[in-house]
């Protein structure tokens, strides 16, 4: 998979709300109502990830989630990022 360039990163950036590009990877956060909120959210993006082999450099603390992606294979962010991106965008909006 080939390694985006920064201004494809930045154009693609602009479809995604709340993701910022930085030291190689495209990272967001959210905050849930609750633990169990967000370890749900969490359960539902592994799977997906699962299902697209390609998994999240994340974070999980009380109610908050951090994420970044990157495709380590190509040494930064590629098509798979915001592939990922966006179905974790999609699981977002369908949980309200």
């Amino acid at each position: 998979m080939k390694k985006l360039s920064e201004d494809e990163i930045h154009e693609k950036l602009k479809g995604l709300d709340g993701w910022t590009y930085a030291k190689d990877a495209i990272h967001t956060s959210f905050q849930f109502e609750n633990f169990k909120e967000a370890f749900t959210v969490m359960t539902r993006i592994a799977f997906e990830a699962e299902a697209q082999q390609h998994h999240p450099n994340w974070g999980n603390v009380y109610n908050q989630l951090e994420i970044s992606l990157s495709t380590h294979d190509a040494d930064g962010v590629t098509e798979k990022d915001f592939k990922l991106a966006k179905t974790i965008e999609d699981i977002i909006e369908a949980t309200g």
